[in-house]
């Protein structure tokens, strides 16, 4: 009975259990903070020099691109001070009039010239002409004050009918705006005009 049956076949063996479990990165998973720390970059960069070359003609290019825009007016580059159709509106309503204060500089000029030409002569003459002088330049100045009154009000009221209210409150104090672009000569305002003269915006 102890012997072996030749003839009988033995039993399959049972097939090995397979690990489902996949297998391991063959790395230990790394920490939070570590993770963070490889994807931070320094604040300061390693080349102070080339970082500063680059800001520098980020810089030279801003300030190219604001001189053409003063000259061509392009609102996109201009200072914030320039920028809007509110505006713009108002840059060619005043260079497309004459303003009174445009002669207020050029007569100031004129006045200390022939002042300091007149102090060379005799002390009576000098008192009576500076006296004419000043009282003509003081009068062209309060000529000149009412002229860039006149020009706000009628401004005020085209700039509330064509934007509205609110959009012209929302753009700011446009009073000194429009106050020193008529006092400034046709030549030296900035940003250049765009229109000639009598052609008022629609």
């Amino acid at each position: 009975m102890f012997k072996k049956d030749k003839g009988q076949v033995p039993a399959p063996s049972s097939p090995a259990v397979v690990s489902t479990r996949g297998a391991g990165k063959g790395r230990p998973t790394p920490k939070r903070k570590d993770a963070q720390a490889r994807g931070l970059h320094p604040v300061v960069p390693t080349d102070r020099k080339a970082a500063k070359r680059e800001q520098r003609a980020r810089q030279d290019a801003a300030w190219e691109r604001q001189r053409i825009a003063m000259v061509t007016g392009d609102d996109r580059y201009l200072p914030a001070r320039d920028k809007g159709p509110v505006r713009r509106y108002i840059r060619d309503y005043i260079d497309a009039r004459w303003c009174l204060g445009e002669l207020f500089l050029p007569a100031s000029l004129l006045m200390l010239l022939v002042i300091v030409g007149l102090s060379l002569r005799s002390t009576t003459t000098m008192a009576v002409v500076s006296f004419w002088v000043l009282t003509a330049v003081y009068g062209l100045l309060a000529l000149a004050l009412v002229d860039a009154v006149w020009c706000w009000y009628r401004l005020r009221g085209q700039l509330q009918e064509k934007f509205g209210r609110e959009q012209v409150r929302a753009t700011g104090m446009i009073a000194w705006y429009v106050f020193g672009r008529c006092f400034t000569t046709r030549r030296w305002r900035q940003p250049k005009p765009q229109v000639a003269r009598g052609h008022y915006p629609s």
